[in-house]
């Protein structure tokens, strides 16, 4: 079963990022989807939502 949600590991292999840098951008995703009305994880961000705001095409999600 594929992961829903992406660890800071996760988005720092994904995007080449420093561990500092990947909990930003969580931090930073699950603020615009909490605004959204979406629940969030801390610590995890959604992964169909990172691949979009990412690549804007949602590849590989």
């Amino acid at each position: 079963m594929d992961k829903l949600y992406l660890n800071v590991d996760d988005v720092m292999a994904l995007l080449g990022v420093s561990k500092s840098k990947a909990y930003q951008i969580i931090k930073d995703l699950n603020g615009e989807m909490s605004a959204k009305g979406y629940l969030t994880v801390n610590g995890k961000v959604n992964k169909r939502y990172l691949y979009e705001r990412c690549y804007q095409e949602g590849a590989g999600a």
